[in-house]
C-alpha cells in the first residue's frame, strides 16, 4: 500500500497481482454470461475486452441505443483534462475537486456546475469533443432542462462505452490515466456494483450509472479488472420497465462477476 498524488486528488492505492482469467475459461465465461442474461429483466448490452491479447466480445444489444445517465461523467472527466492539458481552459483546484467528486459518488450537482462552467455559450463544447474518445454514438435527447445538450440526456451504446473506456486506459498522459484509473478503484458505497463484481482480488475500477428514465430504469456500468487493467467491460443495462433499480444492479454486478471474477 502507498500514496499516491494524481491529477484529482490525493489517495491510497492497493498494489498487488490478482490472477488474470485464463483465456481457455474465457469461451465458457462469455456462454454462462449470456443464459443468465437470457433470465434476467430488460435489454442487457455489453462488450467484454482482453487489452492483452486484443480479443473483444460484444453480444448482440452492445449496438442497442440506451440512456447513458452518469457514466458519461468518465467523459466529461476525459474532455476537461485533455482541454486542460492543450492549454484552452485551467482547472482551479475547485474544478478537480468536482471531478473527482463525480467520480467517487457520482456527484450530479458537480457535473451541473462543471457543465454550465466549461460547455460554452452553445453547451456544446463536450458534445464536439465526445466522438473523440470513442462516443461515436452518442446522440443528446431534448429533456426536461432548460439546457441542451445536457450530460443527463444523453443515448449511447456499450461499444461508446467500450471504446470510452480504452482511450482512457490508452490515448490519455499517463498520469491523466493514472489519476482516473485511482479514482474509479476508490469509489463510495453507491457505486460498489456493476465492474466491480469482479471481486477485489481483480482490483476493478468503474464508473456507474442509473436514472429512471421515461420507459423505465437504465443501470449501467463501466470498468476494468485484472494487472494493469488487462481487461475491460462496458455494461449498459434497459430495464423497459420490467423491473427496477435493484434488479439491474444485480444483473449488472452478476455479469461482471461471470466475466471476470477469479477462480
Amino acid at each position: 500500500m502507498k500514496a499516491v498524488v494524481t491529477g484529482l486528488v490525493a489517495i491510497t492505492v492497493l498494489l498487488f497481482a490478482p490472477t488474470p482469467v485464463a483465456v481457455a475459461e474465457t469461451g465458457q465465461r462469455i456462454a454462462q454470461a449470456d443464459a443468465y442474461l437470457a433470465t434476467r429483466p430488460g435489454t442487457v448490452g455489453y462488450v467484454l475486452r482482453d487489452r492483452t491479447t486484443g480479443q473483444a466480445h460484444r453480444n448482440n444489444a452492445a449496438t442497442t441505443m440506451m440512456w447513458t445517465a452518469s457514466t458519461i461523467k468518465l467523459a466529461m472527466v476525459v474532455d476537461l483534462l485533455t482541454r486542460a492539458h492543450a492549454g484552452k481552459i485551467t482547472l482551479t483546484p475547485a474544478d478537480r475537486q468536482l471531478m473527482a467528486d463525480m467520480m467517487h459518488s457520482s456527484d450530479s450537482d458537480a457535473a451541473d456546475t462543471l457543465w454550465e462552467r466549461y460547455s460554452g455559450p452553445d453547451n456544446m463544447a463536450f458534445n464536439r469533443n465526445f466522438a473523440t474518445y470513442g462516443l461515436t454514438s452518442l446522440q443528446p435527447q431534448q429533456g426536461f432542462s432548460g439546457t441542451y445538450p445536457y450530460w443527463g440526456f444523453q443515448k449511447a451504446t456499450s461499444d461508446d462505452l467500450d471504446r470510452l473506456m480504452n482511450y482512457t486506459l490508452t490515448s490519455l498522459p499517463a498520469a491523466q490515466t493514472a489519476a482516473i484509473v485511482a479514482e474509479m478503484q476508490h469509489l463510495d458505497a453507491n457505486q460498489q456494483w456493476g465492474v466491480w463484481g469482479a471481486g477485489p482480488a481483480m482490483t476493478p475500477g468503474n464508473k456507474n450509472g442509473w436514472s429512471q428514465e421515461q420507459g423505465g430504469w437504465v443501470v449501467n456500468s463501466v470498468g476494468f479488472a485484472g494487472p494493469q487493467q488487462r481487461y475491460t467491460l462496458a455494461i449498459m443495462n434497459s430495464l423497459d420497465g420490467e423491473g427496477g433499480y435493484d434488479d439491474g444492479v444485480e444483473t449488472t454486478t452478476r455479469l461482471a462477476q461471470i466475466l471476470l471474477a477469479s477462480t
